[in-house]
């Protein structure tokens, strides 16, 4: 008979239920403590889930491999289970409830036989803040115990906060047989309910991330009136104290957490900016009784890809995975430490790669393909608080207040350095048409514009258009609504070469943004927003010629013409549902660049 340390007759019914379905051989509760998560530790060395990484180099850092086929978000595995197939939306893939449980439910039968059922409560955001969400994970994988004991606040604190209030997410995972053709990953929104099944990867197994964090959380603000998005939040802070957050959406591989911990410019050094990183990944945000927007970062951790991480493109975020991390996917380096694709340093002369193979440079498999030592996806979770530039306020229950939203993309040819939209409703309508084009890394055909609104559209729990609403009707109930800006670092020229040196050097829009937010500087109208007089960007120590500087800011009608009809097509995917604000919108665009 397992001891409940709870009086909340709700969560021990469905953890009874839970584990007559699951049949575990034992419960253990995560309380929490140094102690417990020791042991753990200790018991996956001995299973050999986990290896010990070199304590000198690496303290407290432990390397994880998961299945050759089981190494990303299973995206096509995915669903919103709603009773109506219309408030999933064209974004999600949908099935019923009652299918939904019904399939899972076979593969839960049974499938911790022979293993422990640990019990998480966890909270997303501080404990007990009117921001934060409480959630309670079931699994079979002590992996994803000593993960979400990084990213979330968990243990007793958050089962004391239940004892008040007994609404909290339910949360089942089970490895089951990792078997692909036997994996589910299904959001019940109506229910508040996760289930997991299958899969030992990260983004589908750490419950409280991706699926609570947005899936969830986006149904739940559209309800209750607030927004979970898929976005950074950083702190600025001038000399004189004075600190402006900003929150800022992109897709992958648009350099969203090296933005999040930028380093100021050697030019804008002497200016004496500094960096807060409150979050590099979700942002959950609420209309004050002042009437603007404030913010919290929901986790306490990062779940970071490591190819490409190294000094140059962050360093803050290579010095943060120094210790008390756990690595996914890397290569194993002879000396017990890792390395991957992009990382700092000579490419090591052999090792064991992300397989648990040998490996050397130059490898080639059967095809003739070249053999990575670290899978593209290989991921590193570590603790907010190693990172150097962590904000104060991470565990403020209130958040930090928002004075800008950027979204941006990935466009060789078409969108300018940085634009400013001419109001809320046209921000929306911004952040509805961003793209970017896929590159060498993506699965598809290179160069292809890939449609990702606000950067959820794998992540919006319901209708996105119903999500579009949302924004438009959120920005009427605030009386000082954040400016909205669309950015992009990826312009290049006729060779391919980007023109924007990028990295800490975007700290020079990021403070033209803020002087728009605070009325200090003029903004060129064009078609599309407003654009900055060259002269009000500071390129103290930056050498690029004024023609180059042209050429980021050029608006080619065109371009943009040709542009309006992928954003016309993308924009019937919603059918009827659509706001017609965001046709109006359109509409206006064309007219402007038909005036031009």
């Amino acid at each position: 008979m397992t001891k409940f340390p709870t009086k909340n007759k709700k969560l021990i019914k469905w953890i009874d239920q839970k584990a007559l379905l699951c049949q575990p051989d034992e419960i253990v509760w995560i309380d929490g403590s140094a102690a417990q998560k020791r042991q753990l530790e200790e018991e996956c060395l001995v299973s050999g889930e986990l290896i010990k990484l070199n304590e000198e180099k690496l303290p407290g850092c432990f390397l994880h491999r998961t299945k050759p086929d089981d190494v990303a978000r299973t995206e096509h595995l995915t669903f919103i289970c709603t009773k109506r197939k219309r408030d999933a939306g064209p974004n999600n893939n949908w099935m019923s409830p009652a299918k939904g449980y019904q399939k899972a439910r076979a593969i839960f039968k049974g499938a911790m036989k022979g293993r422990t059922m640990y019990v998480i409560p966890f909270s997303m955001g501080p404990v007990g803040s009117q921001f934060s969400k409480i959630g309670v994970e079931l699994t079979d994988s002590k992996y994803v115990v000593l993960n979400m004991l990084i990213m979330a606040r968990c243990g007793n604190d958050v089962l004391r906060q239940l004892e008040k209030d007994d609404h909290f997410t339910k949360c089942l995972h089970s490895k089951a047989e990792l078997d692909i053709n036997k994996r589910l990953i299904l959001h019940f929104p109506e229910d508040n309910t996760i289930w997991s099944v299958g899969s030992g990867y990260g983004g589908n197994v750490l419950l409280g991330k991706k699926c609570l964090s947005l899936r969830i959380a986006s149904f739940l603000g559209k309800k209750e009136g607030w927004l979970a998005e898929h976005m950074l939040i950083m702190g600025i802070e001038e000399p004189n104290g004075h600190i402006e957050y900003i929150a800022a959406a992109f897709p992958s591989a648009c350099g969203k957490t090296n933005l999040a911990m930028l380093i100021p410019p050697e030019g804008l050094r002497v200016k004496g900016y500094r960096i807060w990183t409150v979050g590099d990944d979700i942002s959950w945000m609420r209309i004050d009784s002042d009437g603007s927007l404030w913010a919290i970062n929901p986790e306490t951790g990062f779940f970071g890809v490591a190819p490409g991480t190294n000094s140059k493109s962050n360093p803050t975020m290579v010095e943060t995975v120094s210790k008390n991390t756990i690595y996914t996917n890397v290569l194993l380096k002879p000396d017990r430490t890792v390395w991957w694709e992009g990382a700092d340093g000579p490419v090591p002369e052999e090792g064991i790669d992300w397989q648990g193979k040998p490996w050397r440079p130059g490898l080639l498999d059967e095809h003739e393909n070249p053999v990575k030592g670290a899978h593209a996806n290989s991921r590193f979770t570590t603790p907010i608080t190693n990172c150097p530039t962590a904000s104060f306020r991470i565990d403020q229950h209130h958040g930090v207040p928002i004075s800008a939203i950027i979204f941006g993309g990935r466009r060789a040819h078409l969108t300018p350095l940085v634009y400013e939209s001419f109001d809320w409703q046209h921000g929306v309508f911004v952040g509805a048409i961003m793209s970017s084009e896929l590159t060498a890394a993506q699965v598809g055909k290179l160069g292809t514009v890939r449609r990702d609104p606000m950067a959820m559209f794998p992540f919006c729990g319901y209708n996105m258009a119903d999500y579009f609403g949302h924004w438009l009707a959120l920005g009427k109930k605030m009386k000082k609504p954040p400016k909205i800006f669309n950015v992009n670092w990826f312009r290049t020229d006729e060779e391919g070469k980007f023109i924007w040196p990028g990295f800490g050097e975007n700290l020079r829009i990021l403070e033209w943004i803020l002087d728009r937010c605070n009325n200090k500087v003029e903004g060129v109208k064009t078609p599309i927003g407003y654009i900055p007089l060259q002269s009000d960007i500071d390129l103290t120590g930056l050498k690029i010629p004024a023609l180059t500087m042209q050429k980021l800011f050029e608006i080619d009608k065109s371009k943009w013409l040709e542009e309006l009809k992928g954003i016309k097509d993308f924009f019937k995917l919603f059918k009827r549902d659509l706001p017609k604000e965001l046709w109006r919108e359109y509409e206006q665009l064309h007219d402007r660049l038909k005036a031009e």
